[in-house]
């Protein structure tokens, strides 16, 4: 099972470039940047928590965050293995058409190894802003996909829809990965019929699932994939959770018993957060990989 991390990436945090290369280092498979072009400050809003420091939904890093394409453009530039991905691209808040460019422009600059991870969007104020309605997110993303599916895989390509409409055009270059960089889509369990008609992997959230869900819902993934004529869809497994320097009793970290079950139900990838600040992240990048990547030989 592949281990890769994701970490808050904003103007204090420590960097991409200094990140990326202690996970390639340290024998880490995959980096991988969120995305949140801003908050709305509209603190009683009902999709998003409210953080009690600040009177603020979220924390303050949410809003902070750097732009995941350039973030991992500049990680690109200073490493040669590690896989790079969006932990995930909010597709419904970009233009299909400059979307497929950074997404080919970045597989293409770190000679493809981008992973395009997409969901649909949770708060609701912050898409308004961008002209997205929620309600139509699933219907829109698939638009989008589809779309973007064309710009990568056609000298000339055009797209008529409800929510992505274009005429004839060209885009180049065209990603590195054929056919495209592989999509995963993020999300609970009612995302496996998205992930199935038009995805390459799942990206479950999976602290809150007991094993027992986790393994019902990796059965029910193969199962429509096999009922869709498809073995070629993975799970990539979210442990969006942090910790507090190297307690690793927490219930909120990543125990090697908890990475047996996922391994057993056949899991792709894990991937765990890191703490932004630099000497945090560096510590637990480095129990991470001596705890599972160490041993991986003889686990």
């Amino acid at each position: 099972m592949k281990l890769g991390a994701i970490s808050f990436m904003t103007a204090d945090s420590i960097q991409p470039a200094e990140i990326a290369v202690a996970l390639e280092q340290r024998g880490f498979e995959s980096f991988w940047a969120g995305d949140h072009s801003h908050i709305p400050v509209d603190a009683d809003s009902p999709d998003a928590p409210i953080d009690t420091r600040t009177g603020l939904p979220m924390p303050s890093e949410y809003w902070n965050l750097l732009d995941p394409f350039l973030a991992l453009t500049a990680a690109a530039a200073h490493t040669t293995k590690l896989r790079l991905g969006t932990g995930v691209c909010l597709v419904n808040e970009r233009d299909p058409i400059t979307t497929a460019k950074q997404v080919a422009s970045l597989d293409h600059l770190s000679r493809g190894r981008f992973l395009f991870g997409i969901g649909g969007g949770w708060n609701e104020r912050e898409m308004r802003n961008h002209r997205a309605d929620i309600t139509k997110r699933w219907p829109s993303m698939r638009e989008r996909v589809e779309a973007m599916k064309l710009i990568w895989s056609n000298d000339v390509a055009e797209y008529h829809g409800e929510h992505v409409d274009f005429a004839p055009l060209m885009s180049w270059p065209k990603p590195v990965q054929k056919p495209h960089p592989p999509i995963l889509i993020g999300g609970n369990r009612r995302n496996i019929a998205r992930v199935v008609a038009y995805a390459d992997a799942w990206c479950p959230g999976t602290p809150q699932l007991s094993d027992d869900e986790l393994r019902n819902d990796v059965a029910e993934l193969h199962r429509q994939a096999a009922a869709a004529g498809r073995t070629d869809v993975s799970i990539t497994a979210f442990h969006v959770t942090t910790v507090d320097g190297l307690d690793t009793a927490s219930s909120l970290a990543l125990s090697p018993q908890r990475w047996d079950v996922l391994a057993e139900a056949g899991i792709e990838r894990v991937v765990v957060v890191l703490p932004p600040t630099r000497d945090e992240c560096l510590r637990m990048a480095d129990h991470y990989a001596d705890t599972f990547l160490a041993e991986a030989s003889v686990r």
